[in-house]
């Protein structure tokens, strides 16, 4: 197995069910395989930190988390509370409905009021959510992303109804150019999946099951 891959795995564990000595246990799992970050909910972000500090293994977390439907102003607050405790990547939901809805504006501001509440302390990644949107909708949400200063666009929560797919991944590439990052997550279960998602143009991978990945082994389920 190349280890090099590791440095394209977000670990993550955002069950509502999660435990302190689960979130230990994540960490230290990253630290061993050099992952490039754990995502974990904004509730466990300052012990992550304080387990990770000296290591470069990043603090990632989830911003209106799993829906999206959180005012902006609530967003922004997420943000600052998120970096104050040590979060140094920012995974946020878009406002699907207004999307969906045909209101950009909504959904462009939306995203712009995390980017400024992270003050250039935090990358942001927009979780546009594919499984609910069409193609247009999945080309708009990435170019509204773009225009709002992203640093990357998401394939998914892991907690709707899909996860990353090859074709959303080629989509999203194709959209956002070679400069902003583009992460799959949910349903990437084995290093064979890893290893198509970056083929089609992912440079992150959003997923539990890290460790099976590196072992060469597959998961029974993602997040």
């Amino acid at each position: 197995m190349d280890t090099n891959f590791a440095s394209y795995i977000d670990h993550t564990l955002l069950k509502a069910d999660t435990k302190k000595t689960e979130i230990m246990d994540l960490c230290a799992e990253a630290r061993m395989y050099s992952f490039a970050s754990v995502c974990v909910n904004p509730t466990w972000v300052k012990t992550a930190s304080e387990v990770l500090e000296g290591s470069p293994v990043k603090v990632c977390t989830v911003i209106g988390f799993p829906l999206g439907a959180s005012t902006s102003e609530v967003k922004a607050f997420e943000t600052e509370n998120a970096i104050q405790n040590g979060a140094e990547e920012i995974d946020m939901v878009i406002n699907i409905g207004a999307l969906r809805g045909g209101d950009d504006e909504t959904v462009k501001q939306d995203i712009a009021a995390v980017v400024e509440a992270t003050k250039g302390q935090a990358i942001v990644k927009v979780i546009i959510e594919t499984s609910l949107l069409t193609d247009v909708e999945k080309r708009t949400a990435c170019e509204l992303a773009v225009v709002a200063g992203a640093d990357f666009v998401k394939t998914s929560t892991g907690f709707s109804t899909g996860g990353a797919t090859e074709a959303d991944i080629k989509l999203m590439r194709a959209v956002v150019g070679p400069d902003l990052g583009v992460k799959a997550s949910g349903g990437v279960r084995s290093f064979e999946d890893m290893q198509k998602m970056i083929h089609a143009g992912a440079t992150r991978i959003g997923a539990s099951s890290g460790v099976q990945i590196m072992k060469g082994l597959t998961a029974d389920s993602d997040y």
